[in-house]
């Protein structure tokens, strides 16, 4: 089953009418989410994230979506209806506008369109064994760039070239140089007791799984630092990690240079400690 605009469907044979102006000029945004132990996890953090997003584009969230109560909510109704609702649950919400027209969008402030789909979750915790800073792709900063779906296609390029080298995830810089996420996740670093994460500005997507674990650092008393970082700087760290909704994976080489992040006693302890938040 899945929702279409507050609307329980079954997959099988369901069609979205056209014309759809997320289809036809990628206008709205996406979320991916989790379910499991019968609560959405990040739910504030992916909220933050819908709103800054929705204010960005002025596309307004829809009553269902709109508050982290209604949130939690609509998507426990998309959970209940699944074939195994006991399940853990990967979640992913897509809202774009409505209307036609062309690239200016219909006048009015009309609330945006949305679907809901569940399929069950598989967490991604393993180290990353071989990583490499992107060769063909550069993040670029835009109004847009904190938030998932504008610039899907950028981690479509990213995902080939990791594939064609060969390696098990993509370190995506900057158009300066600076090191800005990974290709389907955020990008982190320990060092000298601190954690280390590049900053918005380099153009990355904005980190819910980040958002979260910052307040499990803050609760432990341990430095966060955010700036704009050159790969040098991600290769004197201690240990690497990657942080997405699917888990937080420690990293074992990037390029040439090995690290021993599994056995880091801080990222350790931020990835126990994060766990059980």
């Amino acid at each position: 089953m899945l929702l279409y605009n507050d609307q329980l469907h079954s997959e099988p044979g369901f069609a979205l009418p056209l014309p759809k102006r997320g289809l036809q000029f990628n206008d709205g945004f996406f979320e991916t989410l989790v379910w499991a132990d019968g609560r959405l996890r990040y739910g504030p953090q992916h909220l933050a994230r819908m709103q800054r997003a929705a204010a960005a584009l002025a596309l307004p969230l829809p009553a269902a979506l709109a508050t982290l109560a209604a949130l939690t909510a609509t998507l426990a109704r998309l959970v209940a209806a699944q074939p195994e609702p006991a399940a853990a649950q990967r979640l992913r919400l897509q809202l774009w506008r409505p209307g036609g027209g062309l690239y200016a969008p219909p006048e009015g402030s009309a609330p945006a369109e949305w679907l809901a789909t569940a399929r069950p979750f598989e967490g991604r915790t393993a180290p990353v064994a071989r990583a490499g800073f992107g060769a063909t792709v550069r993040t670029q900063l835009s109004p847009v760039s904190f938030c998932k779906g504008p610039n899907a296609l950028l981690y479509v390029l990213a995902a080939r070239e990791r594939e064609q080298r060969g390696l098990d995830e993509l370190l995506l810089l900057s158009a300066a140089g600076h090191v800005a996420e990974a290709g389907a996740a955020a990008v982190g670093w320990v060092r000298s007791g601190a954690v280390y994460v590049p900053a918005e500005t380099a153009g990355g997507v904005s980190s819910v799984r980040l958002a979260h674990l910052r307040a499990v650092a803050a609760r432990l008393g341990v430095a966060w630092h955010e700036g704009l970082y050159e790969p040098a700087a991600l290769l004197a760290a201690e240990a690497v990690f990657t942080a997405s909704v699917a888990g937080l994976r420690p990293v074992q080489q990037i390029e040439s240079q090995p690290f021993e992040s599994a056995a880091h006693p801080l990222l350790r302890q931020l990835l126990a400690a994060d766990a059980a938040a």
